[in-house]
């Protein structure tokens, strides 16, 4: 199984998938594997397994899975194994529950005072709306420039640094003494991963007031989209501007919750 594993991993860097995607789609194999326990593949072992799936998962989390086994069955040379993602309705308004507010954003930051990178990490993620998996392209020689190069999904595209962030950025370079690559590195050097920055922001939320399902990096990435798109209302240019290839995407981006519809229906005075 494991050779199985380190194969289909070296197959997907080969397809230059992300190293996010790797980790997901690696994982997701393992699972199926598991649950195959020696069986050989086949069309109706899919499908059972996506059926077990949906009395576990979230619609979303069980099409999460199918796009990664899919692309497992191709691997495999077995393109009658794919299956068919789980329809989901359009989703209206966002859930509250997990909506990070500015004041939210701007106490989280207070709380991080005593930590200059992670502060510097949320605000570089909230400030350009880039992915976590992204601040590796934020190198010393990007920030000197004020404009970071990134390739991400097989596209490249320009993310400008505002005046603000790129001072702030150029002072905690000098007072590092990083002198090239990535800004944002471990004590070994090496840059910092998801894993690195997501413990440390759970651990701002006691203090920050703020609660633990809203603090992760990527909600800083909606919060920047929703921010920009309420200031502009142009979703053409944030989707290029957030990478996506799909506008569809961003809508999911700058959806609003229940309780701003709800302002809104009561701004319109339409009852007597």
């Amino acid at each position: 199984m494991n050779t199985d594993i380190m194969s289909f991993a070296a197959y997907l860097r080969k397809e230059e998938r992300s190293a996010a995607t790797i980790e997901k789609y690696v994982r997701e194999a393992g699972r199926f594997l598991r649950w195959l326990d020696g069986r050989t593949a086949g069309k109706e072992l899919a499908l059972a397994y996506k059926e077990a799936l949906m009395g576990e998962r979230t619609p979303a989390g069980v099409n999460g899975a199918v796009a990664a086994l899919n692309c497992l069955f191709s691997f495999w040379g077995l393109p009658e194994c794919r299956m068919r993602s789980v329809k989901i309705q359009r989703r209206i308004f966002r859930d509250e529950e997990r909506e990070l507010t500015e004041k939210e954003y701007r106490r989280l930051l207070a709380a991080a005072k005593g930590n200059r990178r992670l502060l510097l990490v949320m605000e570089t993620i909230c400030a350009t709306g880039i992915r976590v998996s992204e601040l590796k392209f934020f190198t010393v020689e990007a920030v000197r420039r004020g404009r970071a190069e990134v390739y991400n999904k097989g596209k490249n595209r320009p993310v400008f640094l505002p005046g603000k962030l790129q001072k702030t950025l150029l002072q905690y370079i000098k007072a590092q003494g990083i002198e090239s690559g990535p800004v944002f590195i471990t004590r070994s050097g090496r840059p910092l991963d998801r894993s690195n920055i997501w413990s440390d922001m759970k651990k701002l939320c006691r203090t920050a007031r703020v609660a633990d399902a809203k603090v992760f990096p990527h909600n800083l990435r909606h919060l920047f989209a929703r921010m920009y798109y309420g200031l502009e209302k142009d979703i053409v240019r944030l989707a290029d501007i957030l990478g996506h290839a799909s506008i569809n995407t961003t809508r999911i981006y700058t959806m609003e919750s229940g309780a701003e519809h709800r302002r809104q229906l009561e701004r319109m005075r339409l009852v007597i």
